[in-house]
């Protein structure tokens, strides 16, 4: 059996794919429910807090979209990164680490359909979440442009393949599963507060998260996120081969 077989298999029969698509697509119908319904939600929740009223505008087709982005890039992402330190960081557990070395020539061999598998679970998923919350907002609120969710979409995607890169880095640094996690959610979390400094944000991977939100609502285009989207691809490249050095180290 081949490695690419034995990646698919596992990925399909430990459930870890349900637990991404499952998720994306959850939050790609609910989004846009929360989004058209939020203020009789609210005033069921009670809308009133001391005599002030909360007035929620009239939802806009965009809001849809952007329910789902703020929900997907937060509880999504998580669980990406749990997903992928599952396939990347397989010498956490020694024995299996040994038994894989053991029948290759090179570490690339096992890495390489591991991360392909996973980035293309993890962004397909996301992909899947966006079409369901873009079927969802038009059922419900009204048109969304074409091109600004499908392009939208694609960065998403591309933030998430970077995600997966990141973590198989971290990977070949931790020594185990927890620590890959939890150092992986800690760059994750940093990132967004260097992109405060001045316009460096906009150069910053995680400036594509909000790509599906922003682009059908308008607020942006999508040339403002070319740069990113090049540093992005640059960084993934980087840090894929990173990865691969480090697992080679290790096994020395």
């Amino acid at each position: 059996m081949s490695l690419w077989r034995l990646e698919w298999l596992r990925l399909v029969r430990t459930k870890r794919w349900l637990a991404l698509l499952g998720v994306y697509l959850f939050f790609g119908f609910v989004g846009p429910v929360i989004a058209r319904y939020l203020s009789e939600i609210l005033s069921l929740a009670g809308g009133e807090l001391e005599g002030a009223v909360i007035e929620i505008p009239p939802p806009v087709p965009a809001d849809g979209m952007g329910q789902y982005v703020s929900n997907a890039m937060q509880v999504g992402t998580l669980i990406a990164v749990a997903v992928s330190a599952g396939a990347l960081a397989f010498d956490a557990v020694p024995e299996m680490g040994v038994f894989l070395r053991s029948r290759v020539d090179d570490v690339r061999t096992i890495l390489t359909p591991r991360f392909v598998v996973t980035a293309a679970a993890v962004s397909l998923s996301f992909l899947a979440g966006a079409l369901a919350a873009w079927f969802e907002t038009t059922m419900l609120i009204g048109e969304l442009d074409a091109f600004a969710v499908l392009a939208g979409a694609a960065l998403g995607m591309l933030y998430l393949i970077f995600v997966v890169a990141m973590v198989g880095a971290v990977a070949g640094w931790a020594r185990s599963i927890l620590g890959t996690v939890m150092a992986s959610i800690v760059i994750l979390l940093v990132m967004p507060l260097v992109g405060v400094v001045g316009p460096l944000g906009r150069w910053l991977p995680s400036h594509l998260a909000g790509a599906l939100g922003a682009l059908p609502a308008g607020v942006a285009e999508i040339g403002d996120y070319l740069g990113a989207a090049v540093v992005t691809v640059a960084i993934s490249l980087g840090l894929v081969w990173l990865s691969l050095r480090l697992a080679r180290q290790r096994e020395l």
